[in-house]
């Protein structure tokens, strides 16, 4: 099959069976900005607002931001085809769907154009700014809750043309504010606890240090007036590789620089909270409702906990892809356990949820070797995902005396991971934005395994925590002892891996 690029003038030649925009693409307008342009925001958000364009809500398209210099491959990728790309949807058969997306109506790198970005930001047609900026991207310290600026967002307390996100929300809003213009709604769509306050606290807190000594109050009146709902976002979306181009070209007849490939499961749940303009999100599937929090929790703590487990204990046993370990008896039952044992009893009761169902659910998605992952990007920025999706429960089950055993070996087995040396010698590529702080602490896990809980911004009062010091201890012994695949099976008991 001969594969057609795909550009706007294109579309129609497409294969018949490739599902395209029912829309005109010209006349929509962009009442979203979006920062952070990535593979998961193009399979997810961009998903519901192109549904929402194709019911006819044709305000609703997006203005997509690259905030990093690494997002212009992408950004020129999509450029050369119109902001159009081809969604890849991965069965567990092995069967592909694809479908055109094309709601990005226009691409921005702040690197090329921060005024341009600005404009958009403040234009009174946009009522949205949406964000995936990473869990890192919000300059808290995990243990305590506390805002702490880093370079880059110190840098734009005084610069001219702001390159952070929050250094952007900033300049956008203070414009709007002079100019009598509504506030956006701001919606954070990244993996952190109670998302909604924690972008409303970042921002806050970074307007209070531009205020300080001005006689302005930016902070209050974006406290007072703008909205930041919590959002609870699930779809898994691997890297495209080549292999994903070369698959669609053949089979679909499309030749897309740079598609994106996910799982056909999808969820928004978004809290029902809005600053001017709200979308008839409901209308493309986003469940609204008064408190995204059950739904949170049980996705970082299930779903992302969950990775974070098999994944360094799976990498250090010689697994290299997500449905690979899932094929594991061992590790099956690893995850489980950890999900029903651990996770599941500091959840608060899910709407509308099955959590043993939901569990049985998550086994399957992880195992579906179509959209499988590998565990080296799992395990990238172990040090925030340790401390944002695995602490949280080790900490409740603490308070409530319960299990921690499985939880906490998956904490030695990051620590173990970061030493950037695995079991038979060979080379980790380590990936991990406090990684000069960790080496020296970790190479003095020998002679003191617990040297790492120091790092103070992600272990915080549990590093004092005598039963957590203990079960680390215990971790990291069985580690060294038995190997990554041992201590689970020891942990696990005798009977372990036998069954699902």
């Amino acid at each position: 099959m001969t594969a057609t690029p795909l550009q706007e003038t294109t579309l129609t030649a497409l294969p018949a069976p490739v599902r395209r925009p029912a829309y005109d693409r010209a006349a929509a307008g962009s009442g979203v900005v979006h920062l952070g342009v990535g593979g998961f925001h193009r399979s997810h958000q961009a998903v519901y607002f192109d549904r929402l364009l194709a019911r006819g809500h044709g305000e609703w398209g997006i203005t997509g931001v690259g905030v990093l210099p690494a997002d212009r491959g992408l950004h020129e990728a999509l450029r050369a085809q119109d902001g159009l790309y081809t969604l890849v949807l991965k069965h567990p058969t092995g069967a592909i769907e694809p479908a055109v997306v094309g709601s990005l109506l226009r691409l921005l790198l702040v690197d090329d154009d921060p005024a341009a970005v600005l404009a958009a930001m403040a234009s009174p047609s946009t009522h949205l700014v949406t964000m995936t900026i990473t869990e890192g991207g919000y300059s808290t310290e995990k243990s305590t809750g506390r805002f702490r600026p880093d370079d880059a967002l110190r840098a734009d307390l005084t610069a001219p043309h702001p390159r952070t996100a929050f250094g952007l929300l900033s300049a956008a809003l203070r414009r709007r504010r002079d100019a009598g213009t509504p506030p956006f709604t701001v919606v954070s769509c990244d993996n952190v606890e109670n998302n909604g306050a924690l972008a409303r606290r970042t921002l806050v807190e970074f307007a209070r240090l531009q205020d300080a000594g001005t006689g302005d109050d930016l902070a209050g009146w974006i406290d007072r007036h703008v909205a930041f709902p919590s959002s609870m976002v699930d779809r898994i979306t691997p890297v495209t590789t080549d292999d994903d181009r070369r698959r669609l070209a053949d089979e679909a007849g499309i030749a897309d620089r740079w598609p994106v490939v996910a799982e056909p499961y999808l969820q928004w749940v978004l809290e029902d909270s809005f600053s001017d303009a709200r979308p008839p999100l409901e209308e493309a599937g986003v469940q609204l409702v008064d408190d995204v929090r059950p739904y949170e929790l049980g996705k970082l703590r299930l779903l992302n906990a969950g990775h974070q487990v098999m994944s360094y204990l799976g990498y250090l046993a010689g697994h290299r892809r997500v449905d690979e370990v899932m094929t594991d008896p061992l590790f099956v039952e690893l995850v489980d356990r950890y999900m029903r044992e651990e996770a599941t009893p500091t959840l608060p009761p899910v709407p509308g949820t099955d959590l043993a169902a939901y569990r049985a659910v998550l086994l399957d998605r992880f195992a579906n070797p179509a959209v499988s992952d590998t565990l080296a990007r799992n395990c990238a920025e172990g040090s925030e995902r340790i401390a944002t999706f695995v602490l949280p429960v080790v900490r409740d089950q603490l308070r409530t005396g319960g299990p921690i055993d499985v939880a906490v070996l998956a904490v030695a087995a990051w620590a173990r991971y970061a030493t950037g040396e695995d079991e038979g010698g060979g080379r980790i590529e380590v990936v991990d934005a406090r990684l000069d702080r960790m080496a020296p602490l970790l190479r003095r896990r020998q002679e003191d395994p617990l040297a790492v809980l120091g790092l103070g911004d992600v272990f915080g009062d549990l590093a004092d925590d005598e039963r957590f010091r203990r079960a680390y201890l215990r971790a990291a012994g069985s580690l060294d002892r038995l190997g990554a695949r041992g201590a689970v099976a020891h942990l696990l008991g005798p009977s372990s891996g036998r069954s699902r």
